[in-house]
């Protein structure tokens, strides 16, 4: 069931898929504004005038920052945006509220722009929107309205399948766990009744909406787990615990946000990326291996992932922004990535394949948690499905340098012979790597090993490494690819396991 979830789910870009969740609740609204006297105390002309009009003034601000900087707005990122601030603040078909919403937008636009450091922004938009709003109450307020029970079924079912796809249902549950237990704590020692306090904090707050859709944006998040865990706990305990500071200025989600913010900023990547392709070279008959140079140092560990954006012409439903696994290490100076085309491939591939060398692309900050232990006693287990063998590349490669003596296996289970990437490259580490394949690779490298097999199974694993329940094991790959080889790991008694899905963006 899972499988067949993530297979759907991953047809959808991530983009595509937000925008489709705030469209539905969207019409849940609309419709919940069609009934007298009903949970929604504005009526349909006001939201759908309120939806117009953030919109449009989002589409027309960023296409003027992109035309002023000379870069293309992404559409679907300005729709967010714009549909974000829909259900943060309060429709309405007079003109000051109108006009507030416009400059809402225009705040949350503009702080992509300015509110930035060397090319990456650093705010979320439609939360530094609210705030700013905030301070003219005659144009208007956060009013959060989408904290209302009648909505909670459709927000609650967006929001799982947000964090459900980019793998974040922990940081979703981490904010809303401190977000409960501080409102209970504060209730109980009032003498408030546990039950309504659970409802005031799930039901009648924005809570669900603030994980699902805002606090788990890529790009304002820091780039490691644990980091991403602490801003969750932080930001749950600064919407709901009571301050207030001069200037008016007081506990909110937006405040919270910003905030969270601006720490993961200084613990993050603290530029834009820009980077010069180099060069590229055809791995297998169905990847690629594209190399590409950083302007200025990048700090990142192997195992970690970065963002592409390449805005082309023909932009498919895709977008033209990609998530891809680094396949080298920091000690290159390169940033290459390993990247599967299949025979019909999306438009963003089509234009990387079509890059010309010298070209500058731009990329977001480094992420991920898929990275070799520090501990050069343990002992590992690589097993790749396919092109999952990208950020083990890298991996190896560094310790190659820093610790060759590390007992690792690299097991990479592949459909074919053709289809064995980056052998060179794992050959040159030293490093045990066993292939498991139906036939043999015409090209194997000296110092890799064949095993004939239509797939990896626990037998196998057990055979090729007896000792593997005493090792952790690290597995990359498409979804599909990685439940299968997690399921070898099992059955072979391996316990320790930590996985980097390939879910796309």
């Amino acid at each position: 069931m899972i499988a067949w979830f993530d297979r759907r789910l991953g047809r959808v870009t991530m983009y595509g898929l937000v925008i489709v969740c705030l469209a539905v609740v969207g019409l849940v609204a609309l419709v919940l504004a069609f009934i007298p006297n009903g949970p929604l105390s504005f009526s349909p002309l006001a939201l759908l005038a309120t939806a117009s009009v953030l919109l449009v003034t989002s589409y027309l601000a960023n296409g003027l920052g992109g035309l002023i900087l000379r870069t293309r707005p992404q559409l679907s990122s300005t729709v967010i945006t714009a549909l974000l601030l829909l259900f943060i603040l309060r429709p309405s078909i007079e003109v000051l509220p109108l006009l507030g919403a416009a400059l809402a937008a225009v705040v949350a636009v503009v702080s992509k722009y300015l509110v930035a450091w060397r090319g990456r922004h650093i705010l979320n938009p439609a939360a530094a929107g609210a705030f700013v709003i905030g301070f003219l109450p005659s144009l208007g307020f956060a009013a959060w309205w989408i904290g209302i029970p009648q909505l909670l079924p459709v927000v609650a079912v967006g929001a799982v399948l947000i964090l459900f796809r980019t793998r974040r249902l922990l940081l979703g549950l981490v904010y809303t766990v401190v977000v409960v237990a501080v409102l209970e704590l504060r209730g109980l020692v009032d003498g408030g009744v546990p039950t309504e306090l659970l409802s005031l904090a799930l039901v009648s707050l924005p809570t669900v909406f603030v994980a699902g859709f805002m606090l788990s944006e890529p790009l304002t998040l820091p780039p490691r787990r644990w980091q991403q865990l602490a801003e969750a706990a932080l930001v749950g305990l600064l919407t709901v615990m009571p301050f207030s500071l001069v200037g008016g200025i007081y506990n909110s989600p937006q405040l919270a946000l910003l905030v969270g913010n601006v720490l993961a900023f200084l613990v993050g990547q603290r530029r834009g990326i820009r980077l010069r392709f180099v060069e590229r070279r055809a791995l297998t008959p169905t990847s690629w291996d594209f190399a590409f140079a950083p302007t200025a140092p990048v700090r990142f560990r192997p195992g970690q992932y970065m963002e592409l954006a390449l805005p082309h012409s023909g932009t498919d439903a895709r977008g033209w922004r990609r998530v891809f696994s680094i396949a080298s290490a920091p000690e290159s100076g390169e940033l290459r990535f390993g990247v599967r085309l299949p025979d019909k491939p999306s438009s963003f591939k089509t234009a990387l394949l079509e890059l010309e060398p010298g070209t500058a692309v731009s990329a977001t900050s480094v992420s991920g948690d898929f990275l070799l232990p520090r501990d050069p006693g343990r002992k590992l287990l690589l097993l790749a499905g396919g092109i999952g063998v990208t950020p083990f590349v890298g991996q190896l490669q560094q310790a190659a340098v820093e610790t060759p003596e590390r007992d690792i296996v690299l097991v990479s289970a592949i459909a074919s012979g053709a289809e064995l990437a980056y052998g060179p490259e794992l050959a040159a580490t030293g490093f045990r790597v066993v292939v498991v394949a139906p036939d043999r690779p015409a090209d194997l490298p000296d110092g890799l090993e064949w095993v004939e097999g239509s797939s990896l199974t626990a037998d196998i694993v057990h055979a090729l490494v007896p000792d593997a329940p005493e090792r952790t094991a690290l597995v990359s790959g498409a979804p599909a690819a990685v439940r299968d080889l997690k399921r070898a790991l099992r059955g072979s008694g391996v316990r320790r396991v930590l996985t980097d899905t390939f879910i796309g963006y």
